[in-house]
């Protein structure tokens, strides 16, 4: 059991960390992070690195890095054996697909664009049911993949 001044409740690892009860608990589960003790109550008691490593865990997750990516980084910041590269690897990995992301999102933005557009140009003012918005979301093909709206 980590000593009375290192000992934190769930509760203030939370608070300090950012991290819901729920979160933590869920990490523990996981393997995430190790197990906390446990007072005769049993209630969890986590020492002061759980804070570190919960902090460093959220930063991941804050940044999108998914639970396998995240707990390979957890490794690589434990282990002198392993090179900074496998963490360069994970983290162009990751801008990769955010990079995917993004342009599906632009594309997204875009087919908005139009439908609101379209709205505005050819009917909006008039009754919903003639909303040209409305109409192509019918469609059976969506609107998104045929570039929405004519």
């Amino acid at each position: 059991m980590p000593t009375a001044e290192a000992a934190l409740t769930i509760g203030t690892l939370a608070a300090r960390t950012g991290c819901t009860v729920a979160t933590i608990r869920y990490y523990e589960e996981i393997g995430l992070i190790p197990a906390a003790s446990r007072r005769p109550s049993g209630h969890r008691v986590y020492g002061g690195a759980a804070q570190q490593q919960l902090t460093f865990i959220r930063h991941c997750r804050d940044f999108g890095f998914s639970i396998d990516q995240v707990r390979e980084l957890v490794s690589l910041a434990t282990s002198k054996e392993r090179d900074c590269v496998e963490t360069r690897v994970i983290a162009q990995a990751h801008l990769d697909a955010v990079r995917v992301k993004l342009g599906e999102l632009q594309a997204l933005e875009a087919s908005l664009v139009r439908f609101v557009d379209a709205c505005t140009t050819s009917c909006a003012g008039g009754p919903a049911v003639d909303c040209t918005i409305l109409k192509d979301l019918m469609l059976p093909d969506a609107p998104a993949q045929r570039g929405c709206c004519g």
